[in-house]
């Protein structure tokens, strides 16, 4: 399970949680213009947009979990299991495999309009990357400064949803995630005004009891109901510093701890990895499960005109700031 989300200060940022009970040795990387994507049922398409995210490298080729392009559009995939159906090539369509999304859409696309234009075109193919890679059950959030839209695919078709929000989890379906908001629209971050009976003394007895009824599990229902409470009364500075401080805090309210959701056999969900990217400026920052340090990979000191896979394995191992020096004998 997942949850991604957006932000906006002076930039545009765009990142979010992966949680599972293992990992796939994902890392940072950057695919340059000139890396050549060949995909099953489309022409090659040698010259595309750069960008970066987290992906699994298998055989050289980037299977994207998050991504940004070179130009601030965003998408990422998140689970969606018992929804997601995928199809058969379709004659007039844009046939692309599950996996081959992100990457088709963030190198040719420039603005989430673009996108939303390319995805109306779209089949996506139930085709696997490999025997030992099924096709996995997802949808899909793409972002970038001017908003926000989810994309799936299921029984009836392809659905794009205006996202509002800019948050995504996992199930139910977005349509029904979002209606669920409806049933907070009461939650407030200032303090609370007497209406359960005005004839009553009722007292405020803690800060925060506006908030009071926010869901506090780990279900992706109540992860999207309280990531988009915290995101859209967050406030921050419009730097740099303060605004991906601002962002880790977002995400850290819907994280998930080791121990808490077992999964079967003494496995437990945990967020694996946690990003950020600046995404009008193409530095993709993270931190670990192991390791709270912010790390921060930028594009644009790589050659983005190479052909080549940049690859960043993961900075894990808990980091820390002795603040005052050990004494040694």
């Amino acid at each position: 399970m997942c949850t991604a989300v957006t932000y906006k200060t002076n930039d545009f940022y765009f990142g979010r949680t992966l949680d599972y009970e293992h990992s796939y040795v994902e890392e940072v990387t950057i695919t340059p213009g000139n890396f050549p994507f060949h995909y099953l049922e489309t022409e090659s398409v040698p010259v595309h947009y750069a960008m970066i995210g987290m992906a699994y490298v298998v055989q050289d080729y980037p299977l994207y979990y998050d991504a940004v392009n070179e130009k601030g559009l965003a998408m990422a995939g998140l689970n969606f299991p018992g929804h997601a159906v995928y199809r058969e090539r379709v004659e007039g369509k844009d046939n692309i495999a599950q996996f081959e999304f992100i990457p088709w859409i963030l190198g040719r696309c420039e603005t989430l309009e673009e996108a939303r234009r390319s995805v109306e075109k779209i089949n996506l193919l139930n085709t696997p990357f490999s025997d030992k890679l099924p096709v996995a059950d997802l949808h899909w959030i793409i972002s970038d400064q001017s908003g926000s839209i989810t994309v799936e695919s299921v029984e009836d078709g392809i659905h794009i949803y205006d996202n509002p929000v800019g948050v995504l989890t996992n199930n139910p379906p977005f349509d029904i995630q979002l209606a669920g908001l409806d049933a907070y629209m009461g939650l407030s971050a200032k303090e609370p005004r007497n209406t359960f009976a005005p004839g009553i003394p009722l007292e405020h007895y803690s800060r925060g009891m506006g908030g009071i009824g926010l869901p506090g599990d780990l279900s992706s229902r109540s992860r999207f109901i309280r990531a988009s409470f915290v995101k859209m009364n967050s406030v921050s500075g419009s730097g740099e510093k303060e605004s991906v401080s601002q962002f880790f805090h977002i995400l850290g309210s819907v994280t998930q701890q080791r121990g808490c959701c077992e999964v079967g056999d003494g496995k437990y969900e945990i967020s694996i990895y946690t990003s950020c990217c600046n995404a009008s400026k193409g530095l993709y920052y993270y931190t670990t499960y192991e390791n709270h340090q912010i790390t921060v990979v930028d594009m644009h000191r790589e050659n983005l005109k190479g052909d080549k896979l940049i690859r960043f394995p993961l900075v894990k191992g808990e980091q820390f700031c002795e603040q005052n020096e050990l004494k040694r004998e």
